[in-house]
C-alpha cells in the first residue's frame, strides 16, 4: 500500500518477523517526516518475507514480491526468522531463503558493512576509547560468490565410511573486478584510502583478487591509495588499530569474519546498518536493498524494547547510495548521533548514567531531534 504522496523514488518495504515491524514502524515514520516536511518523497509499497510471508502463502518470499523488488528503486527489509519456523520446515522453505533469494536475483554483489562509533557510545565498545572514538570505516563484502556458492560442494562418504566435506573458494576475474571497483568508487567519495585482504600467501584465489585490484587501480583509480594485507593479519589489526583503516575490500567469507568483527568495535549490532548494491543500468541506477545488521531477536520480539537506529540508519545509507542525497543522510545520522548525546539508551546499548527506554521512545527522539533540524 502507498504510504506517501506520488513520486519517482519507489521502496519496497519489508518488515519480515520478530523485531522486524518494530524497527520498522519507526524508520517509516522517519520517512514520513521528510514527506510531511517535503523535503524528500517516496512512494512505499510493503510486502512480505520470511516466517511472515510463510504463514500467509506457504513460500519465504512470494514471485510477486520478488517482482516488486525487482521494480523498485531500493528494497528496505527488517529481519527474518524465529523458533516458530525453525524445525518444521525443509531447507528451501526456511525463512532466510527469502533474504537470499533477493540478494540472487537483484544479483547484489556488494555488501557495504559500516563500523561508526558514536562519541556518546564510545565507552560501551569491548575497546579502549582512544582506539575507537571516531572510527569510521566501511568493509565492502563480495556477496554473491566464493566458498559459499562455488562448486563442487557437500559431504560424500569415502570408500573406508568415512565422510567428507566439501566446499570450494572460487572467483572469476570479472566477479572480484566489479566488486573491487565498487570499493574504489566508495573510497573515492571518502579519505581515497582502499585496503584489500585476502589470503593470498596460501589461496590462488587470494592472488587472483590481489591482481585484479592491483590492475583496476592502476588503470582507472591512480588518486586512491591501495595497501594490501591478510585477512587473518586484517582481523588482528581491526582489535589493534582499527583507524588505520578507511574501505576495506575483501571476499565472502573474510568479508562475512572481517565485518562481524568490526561490528563489536562499536559496541552493539543493534546499531549497525547495511547495504547490499548491484551494478550500475544505462541510466546509473543500481538495484539496492538495505537492512540492519542484527537479526530477528524473537526473545524481545513484541516487547517494544529493540533498538531502530541500526534500520534508521539503513534508511540513511539508502538516501546516500541509491537516490544521492548526502546531505538528507547527514541529517538522519547526525538526528541519531544527537539522540544518544541526549542520554537515551535501548537495553542493548544502555550504559551508567543513561535512561533505558522503548523502540518507541527511541524513535520518538529520533524524530524530536530531526524536527529540531528542520
Amino acid at each position: 500500500m502507498t504510504q506517501t504522496r506520488a513520486s519517482n523514488r519507489k521502496v519496497l518495504v519489508l518488515a519480515g518477523d520478530g523485531i522486524g515491524p518494530e524497527i520498522m514502524r519507526q524508520t517509516l515514520r522517519v520517512i514520513e517526516f521528510f514527506d510531511q516536511h517535503r523535503i524528500v518523497s517516496f512512494e512505499i509499497t510493503e510486502g512480505l518475507v520470511g516466517g511472515a510471508a510463510l504463514d500467509e502463502s506457504g513460500v519465504p518470499l512470494t514471485d510477486q514480491t520478488m517482482a516488486e523488488a525487482l521494480a523498485s528503486d531500493a528494497v528496505l527489509f527488517g529481519a527474518v526468522g524465529g523458533p516458530k519456523w525453525d524445525d518444521t520446515l525443509p531447507f528451501e522453505l526456511r525463512p532466510e531463503r527469502g533474504i537470499l533469494r533477493l540478494r540472487k536475483e537483484m544479483d547484489l554483489f556488494a555488501n557495504l558493512r559500516p563500523a561508526v562509533v558514536f562519541d556518546a557510545l564510545a565507552d560501551a565498545s569491548s575497546l579502549k576509547r582512544e582506539l575507537v572514538g571516531g572510527l569510521d570505516l566501511m568493509i565492502v563484502r563480495e556477496l554473491t560468490g566464493g566458498i559459499y556458492f562455488g562448486e563442487p560442494r557437500g559431504v560424500e562418504t569415502l570408500p573406508d565410511g568415512s565422510r567428507r566435506g566439501i566446499n570450494t573458494e572460487v572467483y572469476t576475474e570479472a566477479e572480484i573486478e566489479r566488486v573491487v571497483r565498487a570499493a574504489f568508487d566508495l573510497a573515492r567519495k571518502r579519505s581515497r584510502r582502499l585496503c584489500e585482504v585476502d589470503k593470498a600467501n596460501v589461496m590462488e584465489s587470494g592472488g587472483l583478487w590481489r591482481d585484479v585490484a592491483q590492475k583496476v587501480h592502476d588503470s582507472d583509480y591512480r588518486d586512491v591509495e591501495l595497501s594490501f594485507m591478510y585477512a587473518d593479519n586484517c582481523a588482528m589489526q581491526l582489535v589493534r588499530n582499527p583507524k588505520q583503516f578507511d574501505v576495506v575490500v575483501t571476499s565472502n567469507l573474510f568479508g562475512d569474519l572481517l565485518s562481524d568483527c568490526a561490528a563489536m568495535l562499536t559496541g552493539s549490532l543493534g546499531m549497525l546498518p547495511s547495504a547490499s548494491l548491484g551494478a550500475p543500468d544505462a541510466t546509473g541506477r543500481r538495484k539496492a536493498l538495505y537492512e540492519p545488521v542484527h537479526g530477528s531477536a524473537p526473545d524481545i520480539a513484541g516487547k517494544d524494547r529493540a533498538n531502530p537506529l541500526a534500520c534508521i540508519l539503513s534508511f540513511a545509507m539508502m538516501l546516500r547510495y541509491s537516490f544521492d542525497m548526502p546531505e538528507e543522510a547527514d541529517l538522519v545520522e547526525d538526528a541519531v548521533r544527537r539522540a544518544l548525546a541526549s542520554g537515551v539508551r535501548t537495553s542493548d546499548i544502555v550504559q551508567p548514567n543513561t535512561g533505558r527506554v522503548s523502540t518507541q521512545v527511541m524513535g520518538d527522539t529520533v524524530l524530536r531531534e530531526l524536527e529540531k533540524a528542520a
